[in-house]
């Protein structure tokens, strides 16, 4: 029964995925091309060469933090939309710190510089948890709408205050070299992604093997029962919307320190890091493991999408077409198993049938 139960987690996990290759393979043979082929260059290319592996999984590394930013929220019926947020405010300020102040040894200033990061995510996450902790005020349209008010002020940050005047767009100075974390090879692969690795061993274990695990399935499932065999909910929220926000500070710290090196308006890309860690998490259903694969994969169509304009005719824009359905399909799946909208259809149908 067990092995059913995971086999149709699996299953329902990889189905979004599946239907998004299945339409964009729709899409490539009206343009005239094989999709077996096309989606056998970019996975190839994208995982199973040495290169290409190594620069999907500095792009997942990232990914992997915001994906769990969002998961340990979200499995406690906690919504912190502000991941986004949080993750800018971490690495404009990792950036600060690597590029304002002098620091002689390299591994102390990466360190100074990751810490900050997770600092500010942590600050900016603990708004929106006291406002639910102590005021009951939905944590949703807060994270929203200070998202949009952190990215304003770091744009006025990063034009004023710390802007960088020799350059002709908004933007910091560049990161010392003591800051940065140097490419292992011809690859953009970096130590990031081993800090990455270590977090997804730690997450799984504390998901899997602590109290506080099971006290975030308990929130999820039944705060009310939760509340009732003496699990602290009020504290709860706020340790997990700070460990949320220090996973998102984290993640904008290691991008800054390797891959943008200076804070731009184009820092986090689009539709950014942490709206992507919400897909990453809802693709692997907030399992760590699950989340590990899934921002590996979603990765992996990044990496390959450059190498498709190389060696077909299509243009790489289909990649972007993919992962646009595999939200598509992964929003209507969140909407069911939210409110149940196919067994209330089921229901419906099953009682106009004994009625008739």
């Amino acid at each position: 029964m067990n092995k059913l139960r995971i086999s149709a987690r699996i299953f329902n996990s990889l189905l979004p995925v599946l239907l998004a290759f299945f339409i964009g393979g729709m899409i490539i043979l009206f343009l005239k091309e094989n999709p077996f082929r096309v989606y056998g260059i970019m996975m190839g290319k994208s995982l199973f060469s040495i290169r290409g592996f190594l620069d999907t999984l500095h792009y997942a590394s990232p990914l992997v933090l915001t994906g769990f930013a969002i998961a340990v929220t979200f499995k406690a019926n906690i919504f912190n939309m502000g991941v986004e947020g949080q993750m800018l405010l971490g690495g404009f300020f990792a950036g600060v710190i690597g590029a304002f102040l002098p620091v002689a040894n390299p591994v102390l200033h990466k360190l100074l510089c990751i810490l900050t990061g997770m600092s500010f995510g942590v600050l900016f996450a603990m708004i929106p948890a006291a406002l639910k902790a102590c005021f009951r005020v939905d944590e949703m349209v807060v994270t929203l709408t200070l998202n949009y008010a952190m990215a304003k002020l770091l744009e006025y940050l990063a034009s004023g205050p710390f802007c960088d005047k020799s350059i002709g767009f908004v933007g910091t100075p560049i990161i010392a070299n003591s800051a940065m974390f140097l490419r292992l090879g011809p690859s953009r692969f970096t130590v990031f992604a081993f800090l990455a690795l270590t977090v997804f061993l730690i997450l799984w274990f504390v998901m899997s093997r602590t109290t506080l695990g099971y006290e975030i399935h308990a929130l999820g499932s039944n705060s009310v029962f939760a509340e009732a065999v003496g699990i602290r909910t009020r504290r709860k929220i706020l340790i997990l919307m700070a460990l949320s926000g220090a996973l998102a500070g984290m993640a904008g710290a290691g991008n800054m320190l390797s891959e943008q090196y200076r804070y731009t308006l184009a820092f986090s890309g689009s539709p950014g890091l942490g709206w992507d860690g919400m897909l990453i998490a809802l693709l692997g259903r907030h399992s760590p493991v699950g989340i590990l694969i899934a921002a590996i994969l979603y990765a992996a169509l990044k990496t390959g999408a450059d190498k498709i304009n190389m060696y077909t005719s299509v243009p790489k824009e289909i990649v972007t077409v993919i992962q646009g359905l595999i939200i598509l399909f992964l929003a209507i799946r969140f909407i069911n198993e939210r409110f149940g909208i196919w067994e209330h259809i089921k229901r419906r149908k099953t009682g106009r049938m004994e009625t008739a």
